[in-house]
């Protein structure tokens, strides 16, 4: 088991750097719009399932059913991006996304649309996500190379969150005017400027390799690479800790502002706006870290996830809250964008497929797993003291990793 050299250093990019290619901006617009689509469907999609369920167990089904796969199968998705045309690739999997939007929208417009109809489609766009996410990370660093790869996730992460705070704001007014069907249409457009977006790429011809070992070795292959590589094993292993024992914590933020902070909708929105803008925050502050503060950022980011969201749940004042959830977002962008530069820039270019496939395991899998545990560890001692025990989880975990940072590097 070998180490991997130390991360190359990697100047401070301006942050719109990624923007003088081409494909990348074709990217990022479509990308943007489409995004917008996705929230307003997964708050349509929501609003649905409560008016026909009254159930917050069925809502919670339906989530972890479009997320769970995710952490099944995104293996096997890096795997497949290792081996073909990774734009093709997305463009087939950005086109099933519009058929299962236009699908439910078909159902919701003709009245016809139950439960059974919702898991199945929030299964299939699942199943779609465990191989889109992989490819589309991998296939940032094909649009504008290593130089501008920090500049390219930072943008990522602001138009991802860009989009978690104008999406659901428009779902919000579109469902009280003209009702959630047009949410599920509405997205269902919103993929016509990617698949757009992808067509009009200038991207050099891809060569598929003479020889290629079967997928299965292929796969054992990319988690030995993971497991061998120091570097990013333990961003990974950091990331994993706070997704799962943190990034729950807004599962449990509605009943955290009802019962704990006794606010209303509205006080709970705030919140959840505040979140977006912390999340927007540490996304612009990834174009800002030299190549020596981005070695240290994942831990120390994980730490400060950890203590933020520790001193979050002893809050009791409304106004204490929302000045505590903003840093709490704050740390949890950064630690996830970071890693995702770490492991990019350490990664072969052979291997992008699957490590990434590993990231997006670690950051997104592990969540509906601890959204699971922390609404039994709720249940049972309270939203308050499993929030503490979730914080301190993410702090040792952050702790840990940057020990074997500096242990490494001594």
């Amino acid at each position: 088991m070998t180490d991997s050299p130390p991360t190359p250093p990697v100047p401070r990019p301006p942050l719109t750097q990624a923007f003088r290619h081409r494909n990348y901006r074709l990217f990022f617009f479509g990308q943007m719009l489409s995004q917008m689509g996705s929230w307003m469907q997964i708050i349509g999609q929501s609003w649905l399932v409560y008016r026909l369920t009254g159930s917050p167990l069925a809502l919670g089904l339906i989530g972890f059913l479009a997320q769970s796969p995710v952490f099944f199968l995104a293996v096997f998705g890096g795997t497949v991006a290792d081996r073909v045309d990774r734009r093709r690739l997305i463009i087939f999997t950005q086109a099933a996304f519009l058929l299962q939007a236009a699908a439910l929208a078909t159902l919701s417009f003709t009245g016809v649309v139950e439960v059974w109809h919702v898991a199945l489609l929030a299964l299939f766009y699942g199943l779609m996500n465990a191989i889109d996410i992989p490819t589309r990370q991998s296939f940032t660093a094909e649009m504008v190379g290593r130089e501008d790869l920090q500049s390219a996730i930072a943008l990522n992460s602001i138009m991802f969150n860009s989009a978690r705070i104008v999406g659901p704001a428009v779902a919000g007014v579109t469902i009280a005017a003209i009702g959630e069907s047009w949410c599920f249409a509405i997205n269902a457009v919103s993929y016509v400027a990617v698949l757009i977006s992808l067509l009009m790429m200038r991207l050099t011809r891809f060569v598929k390799p003479a020889e290629r070992p079967r997928a299965l070795s292929d796969l054992l292959e990319g988690f030995r690479y993971v497991i061998g590589n120091r570097e990013i094993r333990t961003a990974l292993l950091a990331l994993a800790v706070s997704s799962f024992a943190g990034g729950p914590y807004l599962t449990l933020m509605p009943v955290f502002a009802n019962e704990v902070l006794k606010v209303d909708a509205g006080g709970y929105g705030l919140l959840m706006t505040t979140v977006g803008a912390g999340a927007l925050c540490g996304a612009l502050a990834m174009s800002r870290l030299n190549s020596e503060i981005l070695r240290r950022a994942p831990s120390v980011a994980a730490i400060g996830f950890g203590l933020c969201m520790t001193a979050f749940s002893f809050s009791r004042d409304y106004a204490l809250a929302v000045t505590l959830i903003l840093p709490t977002a704050f740390c949890l962008m950064l630690q996830g964008s970071s890693t995702n530069i770490i492991v990019q820039l350490n990664v072969e270019d052979r291997m992008r497929g699957r490590v990434m496939a590993y990231y997006t395991m670690s950051f997104l899998g592990m969540m509906p797993f601890g959204a699971l545990a922390a609404g039994a560890t709720a249940h049972a001692i309270g939203v308050p003291l499993t929030l503490t025990c979730g914080g301190l989880l993410c702090a040792i975990g952050g702790v840990v990793a940057l020990w074997l940072r500096y242990r490494r590097s001594v």
